[in-house]
């Protein structure tokens, strides 16, 4: 049962005759003792002519999923199974941060019939959102008092990252591209992996010259490049307490979720395969092993309910254990160009240096909430390596040969 604020003006009315039976030399507290009597009894007229609200059968309909700052469709029907026309004041219980328009609506339901009230959602914070139930007032005939009951509907909406960067992603495209030589403009494709030997020309750059080749053809030969294909992109996620900081109208982790989402777009548009990895102490979300068109859901999927923690990152573990946890195998053989400044992983270059190449290429884009580096997921100590084993002459056996 409720009351209503007619009520208090039923009884504030009360004065008037509490007056009169003062000017008539009636006692005036017998006056008010039968005047709040005579509200009481109404009250329990108004209550038992109210429609019950537990013959209301209350169903909802949500979507499952929807972006930050944008507007969402809900709406809730009311069945009336009584034999009096309910009027009710509904309110579904969504946090404050589902951004409700209006916390009650009223709503009028004849007997045997059914209504649907909408109430739009404009979400301010990603992750899960839910109304545990869904609160039904009927008022009475006279809108003093009425009934109330609580119905147990269970409605939840994952809110998904923006991904605001989504705008930057055609011109990123296009660069990608160019790079591959695939443009009407006559570009050969930069990259990092031995595509052929061409003759030098002038212009070229000299650091890519092959002097072995050069002295077997008697004329300068240069070597061309391609962008690797199939390698294996890791992204980590820092999700620790230095995420949590503030980055204009978001947090760190949030401009790093922006930042990974537009990576990874560019990744599997050039035929890499994609990880992610979020931790702290411990792994938080995790996706392996999709690709295709079905990537970019998966991973705002994975990272809608993943918040900053008030914890320390234990990055000495992400560089042991988090890359096998991501499922490909051994990513930390080589050393991720994408760590912050402030938060350098203890990592010593030399275990890495003289490693037999395995089979495939693993990269490691390491994204903290303090920095935003660019990530090209191979060290210059790498590549140089690399690049010096092909080139270099094979030693006294090899020139007597």
């Amino acid at each position: 049962m409720f009351v209503t604020g007619r009520l208090a003006l039923a009884v504030a009315v009360g004065i008037v005759p509490l007056v009169l039976a003062g000017l008539a030399d009636f006692p005036p507290y017998a006056a008010l003792g039968i005047w709040v009597l005579l509200c009481v009894l109404l009250i329990v007229v108004d209550v038992l002519l109210a429609p019950s609200p537990r013959s209301v059968v209350v169903t909802r309909r949500v979507p499952t999923r929807t972006r930050i700052g944008e507007q969402v469709p809900v709406s809730v029907a009311l069945q009336n199974q009584g034999p009096r026309t309910l009027h009710a004041l509904i309110r579904d219980a969504w946090q404050p941060t589902a951004g409700a328009g209006e916390a009650r609506q009223r709503l009028s339901v004849p007997p045997g019939e059914r209504r649907r009230v909408s109430i739009p959602l404009l979400p301010r914070r990603r992750g899960e959102l839910a109304s545990e139930f869904v609160m039904i007032r009927s008022l009475g005939p006279l809108g003093l008092a009425g009934r109330q009951a609580r119905h147990l509907v269970r409605g939840t909406i994952r809110v998904l990252p923006a991904f605001s960067s989504r705008k930057h992603l055609p011109s990123r495209l296009a660069r990608l591209r160019e790079l591959d030589g695939n443009t009407s403009i006559q570009v050969r494709g930069q990259g990092t992996e031995f595509d052929s030997l061409r003759e030098y020309v002038r212009g070229d750059d000299v650091r890519s010259i092959d002097w072995r080749a050069t002295a077997r053809a008697g004329t300068t030969m240069l070597r061309t490049w391609r962008p690797e294909r199939d390698r294996h992109v890791v992204i980590i996620i820092d999700t620790g307490r230095t995420a949590a900081a503030r980055v204009g109208d978001g947090t760190r982790v949030d401009a790093a979720l922006e930042a990974s989402l537009l990576l990874a777009a560019l990744a599997a548009r050039a035929g890499d395969h994609v990880h992610l990895l979020m931790y702290d102490r411990v792994v938080r979300a995790r996706v392996t092993g999709v690709e295709g068109t079905a990537l970019l859901p998966a991973l705002t999927d994975a990272m809608a309910p993943v918040h900053a923690r008030l914890v320390d990152t234990d990055w000495p573990s992400v560089a042991h254990r988090g890359a096998h946890r991501s499922g490909c195998g051994r990513v930390g053989s080589r050393i991720p160009r994408c760590v912050p400044r402030r938060e350098q992983v203890d990592i010593d270059p030399r275990r890495f240096g003289h490693r037999r190449r395995h089979r495939g290429s693993h990269d490691a884009a390491r994204i903290s909430g303090g920095d935003l580096p660019r990530c090209s997921g191979r060290t210059h100590d790498a590549r140089r390596g690399e690049r010096g084993r092909r080139g270099a002459p094979r030693g006294r056996r090899g020139d007597r040969r």
